[in-house]
């Protein structure tokens, strides 16, 4: 994806002027749109994320990458699902999430929401404290 890649909105023609949405803005409504989704436990990034999320800037766009091709938009997921869920149930949920988000939003359709699982978190299981017995 090029820097100024714009995606320009087909609208009819009203001498206002012309839209065009970023592909980061598509990138930012996929990854709210996909963290929402219940069995979700978080979306992939890089290190540069992390430390960014750690000084208090939150990357709503991260795990999220946007392709405009010739075919269409074509958005890759890449998330970390909860122990215990259905994984193709919460992929599906996913993609719907998405395609409808996008349409609400920017009324753009995806050609593709593609969905990468790589990982499963497991729920922290709280261990009781241990006290040392003397006998």
């Amino acid at each position: 994806m090029s820097e100024n890649q714009m995606l320009e909105m087909n609208q009819e023609h009203t001498g206002l002027g012309k839209v065009e949405i970023a592909p980061e803005v598509i990138e930012v409504i996929a990854g709210i749109a996909a963290a929402e989704v219940e069995g979700v436990a978080q979306m992939r990034g890089n290190f540069a994320t992390g430390v960014v999320e750690r000084l208090g800037k939150k990357n709503h766009g991260k795990g999220v990458k946007v392709d405009l091709t010739e075919e269409g938009i074509k958005v890759d997921i890449y998330c970390l699902m909860k122990f215990g869920i259905s994984i193709p149930n919460v992929a599906q949920k996913i993609q719907d999430n998405i395609r409808q988000a996008l349409l609400n939003m920017t009324a753009l359709d995806a050609s593709e929401v593609n969905i990468h699982v790589v990982g499963v978190l497991f729920e922290n299981q709280k261990q009781e404290p241990e006290y040392d017995q003397e006998m």
